[in-house]
């Protein structure tokens, strides 16, 4: 599979290697990240961050590793930290090559020495390995690496004060139990000797941005330690919340080639060869994991600290799942999405990771069946279909007849929802920025489709769909009419009444019009398609997504910086959105007849990201980007619905291959 790799200069100083970030996961929602040069620049870094099932999120266990080696009077420590006025030590300058493929490695060089060190994780467990090629030219040289540890979770900090731990030490490793009741190992083919600390104040930059807590306390329990000979010399620490005290190099070699040959065997089943093609498929695989309550998959909406959204699933699956020809996965997040549906809502989300599901939304439902028919598409199982056609017939039917959050069709057929319940859902001291309550333009596209698509998939069944046709042909009838915005020659966003009952309507120029064109069904005239797609492409279009409000707006935010409360203000405000490019992409190939160069312009718009995905997060796509230029990027490192829609676009769009 593709791989990324960045020489000296990508990380040359401090300031540079914390700006880029790398992330892997272990299918089961825990992961390992942290930047490039190893230096910790966020709460949510560290080197086993697990998700234990009987937690109610997220545990950062194994912070970091400090690696030395010493030779007579001289130390080259391979660590980088932030502390207080200073960053110490700098093993950033001895790292010379960091390399993406398929797992993370740094290739070290201090003295007389050359480190070569990999990180994986073991899918399915909270265990994380780091295996060591040491090469040695002189005699009398020792390698020490002191583990960093923590129990907390992973939103926080801790203090010294906070907590402690209890260790039973071997030879080999040692077992740990924290004061709050978290059990892990360390373990190495090193010689283990405890030695407990507290090491303090370490700062985390981006937190510190952010306007968060950005100082804390991480434990020593001891240090691994060996002598090193001349030539080359192989060694393994893994930390795991599994008992792992038997674990041997050879072993933990054995595990490594066995997830490189699980994601190459991922890679070979996508059948996709094109490489940034396959530069994006490799971003895919860590947002499927195993849902802790129910044991059917999901996916994570955003690394590194998003849990499982119903909108962010059913926008992702089509890129996630069925592009890399993922289709039991594919069957499995459905179904467990449709076995928690309620009065004909999908859940917005699972909070903490395996909490109570939350339905605070109006559109997860009708994406649902979206994806829904593109895995019938890609699949033919009218099986599966059979047996979740229920739930198509649930949502229809709740949301014509009523349902919670004042979702409901009115007298018009189209769809009304109340406030915050849109993906344009952020709010400040919880009062929602963009509260768009009314009928907001892309739900009913949204509603439309859903309609059309469920009368073809029920004929297929055999199903009496003719009220369905009644209601999208009562939509169709209404749409234009009601949206249609002839002073910008676009959609109006949001239609709604005032409290005397009079209709105001929205004229920003958002970007939730052009799913009135993406969409497989749609209602409006080609003329009118194609008068969206250049309004879009006007004021929105930026080459990394689509801005979330017209630059000419007195409301525009164009940086997406601060703290939370700066940073939810600009979210759907302007910043950019990278998945908007996905139904931008098919939406202005559409309206261009599929001519030869609107297939160039877009290919070479996607493509765009391949630059991307050497910055901010290694090898993936970011969440958000400034509206303003040079667009930087913000949020997430990973977000699933970025990756997802630039490879859906990018292969069904570009490359043609759909089914």
């Amino acid at each position: 599979m593709s791989g990324i790799r960045l020489g000296r200069d990508s990380f040359h100083t401090y300031e540079e290697g914390i700006k880029r970030e790398w992330i892997i996961g272990n299918g089961i929602g825990g992961y390992a990240s942290s930047t490039v040069i190893g230096a910790g620049a966020r709460t949510y870094h560290g080197l086993l961050v697990a998700a234990p099932p009987d937690s109610p999120g997220r545990v950062l266990l194994l912070s970091s590793l400090d690696e030395e080696i010493s030779l007579n009077e001289e130390i080259y420590p391979l660590a980088t930290h932030k502390y207080p006025g200073t960053v110490y030590p700098e093993g950033f300058t001895y790292l010379t090559k960091f390399i993406l493929a398929p797992a993370p490695l740094w290739v070290y060089q201090p003295g007389d020495f050359t480190v070569k060190k990999k990180i994986f994780m073991v899918h399915n467990s909270n265990t994380t390995c780091i295996l060591y090629e040491v090469r040695c030219r002189k005699e009398g040289a020792l390698l020490r690496i002191s583990p960093l540890v923590n129990a907390r979770s992973f939103h926080g900090t801790t203090r010294s004060g906070d907590l402690s731990f209890s260790q039973k030490a071997e030879t080999d490793g040692t077992k740990l139990e924290s004061s709050n009741g978290f059990t892990f190992w360390l373990s190495s083919n090193l010689q283990y000797h405890a030695d407990p600390k507290w090491y303090y104040n370490f700062e985390y930059d981006i937190e510190k941005d952010r306007g968060l807590a950005f100082r804390e306390d991480n434990f020593n329990p001891g240090y691994f330690e060996s002598k090193l000979k001349m030539g080359t010399s192989y060694f393994f620490i893994a930390a795991s919340t599994e008992n792992i005290s038997s674990l041997t190099l050879e072993k933990a070699e054995e595990l490594y080639t066995r997830e490189v040959y699980r994601q190459n065997l991922f890679a070979f089943n996508s059948r996709l060869t094109e490489p940034f093609a396959l530069k994006l498929l490799r971003a895919t695989d860590p947002f499927i994991v195993k849902h802790p309550l129910t044991g059917e998959k999901t996916i994570i909406a955003g690394y590194p600290w998003f849990s499982d959204w119903g909108r962010d699933v059913m926008i992702s699956f089509p890129g996630l799942v069925l592009i890399p020809r993922r289709f039991e996965d594919a069957k499995s997040i459905l179904k467990n999405f449709s076995s928690n549906c309620r009065r004909g809502l999908i859940p917005n989300n699972f909070p903490a990771f395996g909490g109570e599901p939350v339905y605070n939304t109006v559109d997860a439902s009708l994406w649902f069946i979206h994806s829904l028919s593109r895995y019938f598409a890609y699949t033919e199982d009218l099986l599966f279909l059979s047996d979740i056609w229920g739930t198509v017939e649930d949502i229809i039917d709740n949301y014509s007849k009523g349902t919670d959050f004042g979702i409901g069709m009115d007298s018009d057929y189209l769809i009304r929802q109340g406030p915050q319940l849109t993906w344009m859902d952020a709010k400040v001291n919880d009062i929602p920025v963009t509260p768009r309550a009314g009928k907001a333009c892309e739900i009913n596209a949204l509603w439309y489709n859903a309609l059309r698509t469920a009368c073809r998939l029920g004929d297929l069944l055999g199903r009496d769909t003719s009220s369905y046709e009644t209601l999208a042909a009562g939509v169709a009838s209404n749409f234009e009419r009601v949206f249609w915005n002839p002073e910008n020659n676009c959609l109006h966003d949001i239609v709604s009444e005032d409290k005397a009952g009079n209709q105001i309507k929205d004229s920003s120029i958002r970007p939730n019009q052009i799913f009135a064109v993406s969409l497989p069904y749609t209602m409006l005239s080609p003329e009118k398609e194609k008068a969206i797609v250049d309004r879009v492409e006007k004021d929105l279009l930026t080459p990394f997504g689509l801005r979330t409000l017209s630059l000419d707006d007195p409301s525009y935010i164009g940086l997406y910086r601060g703290g939370s409360e700066s940073r939810d203000s600009a979210y759907h405000n302007g910043t950019v959105w990278p998945w908007l490019l996905g139904p931008y992409v098919k939406a202005y190939r559409k309206v261009h007849n599929y001519s030869k160069k609107s297939l160039e312009d877009m290919r070479a718009l996607l493509q765009g990201f391949d630059s991307h995905l050497e910055t901010a997060g290694i090898g993936t796509i970011s969440e958000v980007f400034d509206g303003d230029f040079p667009h930087s990027p913000g949020g997430c490192i990973a977000q699933a619905w970025s990756v997802a829609e630039i490879l859906r676009a990018y292969v069904e769009d570009v490359l043609g291959i759909k089914p």
